[in-house]
C-alpha cells in the first residue's frame, strides 16, 4: 500500500534557514556599506583622524 508523504518532517529547511540568513547577512552588508561610505560619516571619520595626528606631545 502507498503512503502519501506527510509535510510535517523538515528536511531540506537547514538549506532554506542558511539561504535566508545568508541574504539577511548580504541586505545588512549593503545597508552599512552605504552608511559608511556616506559623505557625512567620510568627513567625520577624516575630521577625527586629521584631528588625531595634529595633537602635539
Amino acid at each position: 500500500m502507498y503512503k502519501l508523504p506527510t509535510f510535517r518532517d523538515d528536511d531540506g529547511m537547514v538549506t532554506i534557514e542558511y539561504a535566508i540568513a545568508t541574504l539577511a547577512a548580504a541586505a545588512l552588508a549593503a545597508v552599512l556599506y552605504l552608511v559608511v561610505s556616506s559623505e557625512a560619516v567620510v568627513s567625520g571619520l577624516t575630521g577625527l583622524i586629521e584631528r588625531a595626528l595634529s595633537v602635539k606631545f
